[in-house]
């Protein structure tokens, strides 16, 4: 069977119904006309319609309004690009040709990418002022990887055309832009370039010039497909898009062997570097003279994704010769499933920002058991061109590693982070001097948003590497942060000492406005680029004086929604009846006064999390000064409809000391969700009656179980959950036990095992090419046929070609004008229900 998937029922949705008969099997129906009423249950048994619908005014006008354009800022920060983003794409572009290999999707027409979103327009512009000036793109232009190169003169980007990737080049001065490659560039594994330090040449993944057509699936089988294992331990994830089979291993060489070349930025031969292969990525290093390259090789896993795969990480001179060899992996490697459990081995391989050619990696001194004990978890090695002596120690960590930023010769920050206990460090480390003992600028709870001081603001050097910010004087650095408070976030610039370790508050936002800092224009940070937004004001880019305190307009975007000017939004707090304090965003539609309108329909909207810290869940993590405007598949176009909408409420799973959160998650999440509704009712706002309940992946999966186990909601929307936990038996989010090792937990927290007890309509909706681990469609399959077997009310959507998120405009239609019904049907105009039932007990 050919791995090409096209089209299929391509314009048409399909949809199964079940109204409260038990057992029944018929299907039937016809297609009905897009936009059409949305098809009645049928009184006896199931039936699968057809036909893309459209939901009511607004919403469709609001997501085909044209979208706000994203902003890249030059290295040399003088000059802005403004990014034109394309609508929607239609449903016939997701239902172009597709390989699904390795845990990859592709279109073999293009070598690139097979979903996802591109641009349409370059608008150039300076920081200071002046006129702007539009980057001429060819007709039908698809861009992407757009990257400014080291010194901010030039703008490289790839074009899709119907049978390739092109690569392109503008110059920021002139806004004229040529194309430097035909359409030659290998996507398969993400940006197919990278600009050389010097910024006059570019680095390229090519499609091999040669490689002659495709494989051709064969007539007849060889033989049967078998994988063994003898006696070793090897756990594993549930994945997509997996290999199946040997022709499955011949398209993924075809279409993923690149060749990796050098063109210069003005057009040229392009000059091979190295032996054709596998490319996974690759770097150059700040000198220019040497490449990491990371190549896959044989063999290869019917398991696991690619990453998995047997793989080799070189180091080539100039010239394409190997030089050094950081790891050569010739077998399969799962990742292994537990907190802070790695892989023995190089990890975080790259190069170190600040030198001409010194590679850094981290990897693990207790084999990456997590379980052992251990004194030192990770060391982190740094070995220097020409690469003949033996790698050095930079820092021994009793944490796993978990990032590093530059900063100078003799400073750079490492991160480090254990799951288990939710903690993180930061250490100041000489780099001059490894091995010499680190400082510890930070040690706090990874939960702990209060406490976090913030993220050091980076700054693109004259070779295109992110290294840290200084202040004058070169002893202290910036911080950037959300500055969480019990208020609220109200971002933050703070200037952290690296002598003392002391932090001093340059600016902060303040009410009514949320304003984050966007870059840093001068060493001493008295003027910054900073995106703001109000409750009524659009995200727009200021330029900031904090001398003066004025702020001047960069931008002028305008409201991409007006139809829903005039929408209230609060941050408003609970207890739940452990003490635990919760929180949530309040949405009420344009005009809205409780006194005047009286209570309204509630769509209660959650993702649960797990904490390890009872204070860290009661933190609020919004502002109150956001400004509000659906897109895509949004809940939030209920608004539209006169609904209120409970945004985000905690939905907190606890787990302190030994006790992992999900031991008592059903207790915890029905106590969440009863404080929440209780807290909408006392304050005037919702309808008892009348709160409906929805999310997406693990929200779906929260959204089954609190219909099964609680009578809070007269009905839910579940959209691409999990239902069955026997299908992800080695773990799921964040827990890390299997199924053999806490079965109880396991079951009991499967809705599936509870379908007899979900007595309120559901809305089951799922894509049909859904790849995110553990949310395979036959979940949503089976829990339907779960629901229907025992006599429920429930729908289920089946969107074609869409993944975990839905994209095409035909779904996003589709998908919201179900919603819309099925809680106009089953909650706004739901009638009242027993004091009983109302107490929310189940």
């Amino acid at each position: 069977m050919s791995r090409i998937l096209s089209a299929w029922t391509t314009g048409f949705v399909s949809v199964m119904l079940s109204a409260g008969c038990a057992g029944v099997q018929a299907t039937g129906g016809a297609g009905s006309p897009a936009g059409g009423a949305l098809a009645q249950p049928a009184a006896t048994a199931g039936a699968t319609v057809s036909g893309y619908r459209t939901p009511p005014a607004p919403i469709t006008q609001i997501l085909d309004a044209a979208p706000t354009p994203l902003l890249s800022l030059s290295p040399d920060q003088a000059r802005i690009a403004y990014l034109g983003r394309t609508e929607m794409p239609g449903i016939e572009q997701l239902a172009e040709p597709e390989l699904r290999l390795a845990g990859t999707r592709i279109n073999p027409l293009t070598g690139g990418p097979s979903r996802g979103s591109a641009f349409n327009s370059i608008t150039l512009d300076n920081v200071e002022g002046g006129a702007r000036r539009e980057v001429r793109l060819p007709e039908g232009a698809r861009v992407d990887y757009v990257q400014w190169s080291p010194d901010g003169s030039r703008l490289a980007f790839a074009n899709t055309v119907a049978n390739g990737i092109e690569l392109w080049v503008a110059d920021a001065r002139t806004a004229e832009a040529r194309r430097v490659l035909g359409p030659e560039l290998n996507a398969a594994l993400g940006s197919p370039f990278d600009w050389a330090p010097d910024g006059r040449s570019l680095l390229v993944k090519r499609n091999l010039p040669n490689r002659g057509a495709a494989p051709v699936v064969p007539q007849v089988p060889g033989g049967p497909v078998i994988q063994e294992t003898l006696g070793q331990t090897a756990p594993v994830r549930t994945y997509q898009d997996l290999l199946t089979g040997p022709y499955d291993e011949q398209l993924f060489e075809y279409y993923f062997t690149s060749q990796l070349a050098r063109v210069p930025a003005v057009g040229g031969q392009p000059q091979p570097i190295g032996a054709p292969g596998i490319i996974s990525s690759f770097s150059v290093a700040p000198g220019g003279e040497y490449t990491l390259v990371n190549v896959i090789k044989r063999p290869f896993s019917y398991l696991a994704p690619l990453f998995a795969f047997a793989s080799e990480a070189n180091v080539l001179d100039a010239r394409g010769n190997r030089v050094y060899q950081v790891q050569d992996r010739p077998e399969v490697v799962l990742s292994p499933i537990g907190r802070d459990m790695v892989n023995p081995g190089p990890r975080w391989t790259s190069w170190r920002a600040d030198a001409p050619a010194t590679l850094v990696w981290a990897e693990a001194v207790d084999e990456g058991d997590a379980r052992r004990a251990a004194p030192v978890r990770d060391r982190v090695l740094m070995i220097t061109a020409p690469f003949s002596a033996e790698p050095r120690t930079l820092i021994e960590l009793d944490q796993r590693f978990a990032g590093i930023t530059w900063g100078r010769d003799d400073l750079a920050l490492v991160n480090s982070r254990w799951a288990t206990t939710a903690r993180t460090r930061t250490y100041l480390v000489n780099p001059s001097q490894p091995g010499a003992a680190p400082r510890m600028l930070v040690d706090r709870s990874a939960e702990d948003r209060y406490a976090d001081p913030g993220s050091p603001i980076t700054a693109l050097n004259d070779v295109g590497f992110r290294v840290l910010r200084f202040a004058p004087g070169g002893d202290a650095i910036y911080l950037s942060g959300q500055g969480a408070s019990p208020r609220g976030n109200y971002p933050m610039l703070d200037r952290l000492d690296l002598r003392t370790g002391q932090t001093e508050r340059l600016w902060q936002a303040e009410d009514p406005h949320y304003e984050n800092v966007v870059a840093l224009l001068d060493d001493d940070a008295s003027r910054l680029l900073t995106r703001r937004e109000t409750l009524t004001e659009p995200p727009n880019y200021f330029i900031r004086d904090r001398g003066t305190g004025s702020a001047t307009a960069l931008t002028d975007f305008e409201d991409p929604a007006p139809q829903l000017a005039g929408i209230q939004r609060q941050i408003i707090t609970y207890p739940r009846a452990d003490g635990v304090m919760l929180s949530a965003t309040l949405f009420t539609p344009p005009g809205y006064d409780a006194a005047r309108d009286g209570r309204l329909p509630v769509v209660l909207w959650a993702y649960p999390r797990e904490f390890r810290d009872a204070d860290a869940a009661s933190q609020i993590t919004d502002s109150p000064n956001r400004f509000s405007r659906p897109g895509g598949s949004s809940h939030l176009f209920l608004l539209t409809q006169g609904y209120a909408i409970l945004d985000g409420p905690a939905m907190p799973i606890i787990g302190e000391g030994d006790v992992e959160p999900n031991d008592t998650y059903i207790e915890q999440l029905v106590s969440s969700a009863r404080a929440a509704v209780d807290k909408v009712v006392e304050m005037g706002v919702g309808d008892r009656d009348r709160f409906g309940v929805g999310g997406h992946s693990y929200g779906a999966f929260m959204t089954a179980n609190l219909l099964a186990h609680s009578d809070l909601f007269r009905a839910g929307i579940a959209r691409s959950g999990a239902y069955n936990r026997t299908l992800t038996p080695f773990g799921f989010q964040a827990e890390p036990r299997s199924y053999w090792e806490a079965q109880e937990v396991y079951l009991r927290m499967s809705p599936f095992n509870y379908a007899n007890q979900i007595n309120e309509p559901i809305l089951l909706i799922h894509g049909e090419a859904d790849n995110n681990s553990g949310t395979f469609p036959i979940q949503s399959e089976r829990m339907y046929q779960a629901l229907k077997g025992h006599g429920a009310t429930v729908r289920y959507v089946v969107l074609p070609h869409e993944s975990h998120g839905y994209a095409a405009r035909e779904s996003v239609m589709h998908t919201l004008a179900e919603m819309v019904e099925w809680m106009d049907r089953y909650v706004k105009n739901a009638g009242p229900r027993t004091a009983a039932v109302q107490q929310g007990g189940g």
